[in-house]
């Protein structure tokens, strides 16, 4: 269980707070962010958000101040020591901050992490964990309504409503429960406005976007008599559609809607390497699978990321791990 007296005894003993969140955010990391930030500025406090990679088009109405800065080391890595606290919301390994890891591991300054997934790395002085809730969203919201820090209101609840809206699949995955259903009514009564959040995230597309979907469907294979299936979009996918990398959320989900599919990969070529998304049904943990190359995440939703090594000359080796990881699971 979190100790959040702890969480609240930090933020009512240090003045000012430097946070981020991992490269590509969705909008449980910008959501989380957004609400930590105006939580510490409710109680009076300094905070700054600096993340590595822009902020995704769909997601920037989550930033109404426009107070996200993109990483700069000449401007930002000043912070890393004169902050008080470093808050590293919605990942647990420093990888994930890509171009900031050094200037954050570096630091003499206290540092804490915020989060739901599993398997976290230690480098963090301080660990508020918990793979249970359903976001980490969720996390901050259980924080306000179990120590009362500060007065739930609409500027806070709408960031946190996207957070655990969309890292619950609109409410459909496994961590959806009667309780959280209750927690959630409590952001709807402050007057936000679900559909208008919904609308903003996933009707607002771009027409790149659509086409990439197009083109990675086209690619679409199965294995292992149907049951895994895998997409494949490279460099040249993204440079002809002018897409990037932050419009393929979700696409690998498209895999596992198919009858019969019990695992998903989505392997998309980056500019330096290349990354797999891992998407899985019932108990099929897709995070160990993740895990066998160095990544992670949840039981049924996971990735990973190669540098350094070309996406075809590993596409074969991960889809034949794949396979035997299935085939064991299947016969245990």
């Amino acid at each position: 269980m979190i100790d959040f007296k702890k969480l609240a005894d930090i933020i009512n003993s240090n003045q000012s707070f430097l946070i981020t969140t991992h490269v590509n955010p969705d909008a449980d990391a910008i959501g989380s962010e957004i609400a930590f930030h105006k939580l510490l500025n409710s109680r009076g406090k300094n905070s700054r958000i600096i993340n590595h990679s822009s902020t995704p088009y769909n997601l920037k109405f989550l930033d109404t101040d426009d107070v996200i800065e993109k990483y700069d080391e000449t401007i930002h890595n000043k912070y890393f020591d004169t902050s008080d606290v470093l808050v590293a919301l919605d990942f647990n390994r420093s990888d994930r901050m890509v171009s900031m890891s050094r200037a954050f591991l570096v630091s003499k300054k206290m540092k804490i992490c915020i989060d739901h997934h599993q398997d976290p790395e230690d480098f963090v002085d301080l660990k508020f964990i918990d793979a249970g809730y359903a976001a980490t969203g969720h996390i901050i919201f259980d924080f306000i309504s179990r120590t009362k820090i500060i007065n739930l209101h609409r500027d806070i609840a709408a960031p946190l409503y996207a957070a655990i809206m969309t890292d619950t699949g609109s409410f459909r995955f496994e961590r959806t429960t009667a309780e959280l259903h209750r927690l959630v009514a409590e952001l709807l009564d402050t007057g936000i406005d679900p559909t208008d959040i919904y609308d903003q995230l996933y009707d607002e597309s771009k027409l790149s976007k659509i086409k990439l979907l197009g083109k990675c469907l086209s690619s679409l294979e199965l294995i292992a008599n149907n049951s895994i299936g895998y997409m494949i979009l490279t460099q040249k996918d993204f440079n002809e559609l002018r897409a990037i990398e932050s419009d393929t959320e979700n696409f690998v989900n498209f895999i596992i809607s198919i009858e019969g599919v019990k695992l998903g990969l989505l392997f998309i070529e980056l500019k330096n390497g290349f990354k797999v998304s891992f998407r899985s049904k019932g108990k099929i943990p897709a995070n160990k699978l993740a895990g066998v190359f160095g990544g992670g995440g949840h039981l049924n939703a996971a990735g990973a990321r190669f540098r350094d090594v070309s996406i075809f000359d590993m596409i074969p080796k991960i889809l034949k791990e794949a396979e035997n990881f299935f085939n064991n699971y299947s016969e245990g």
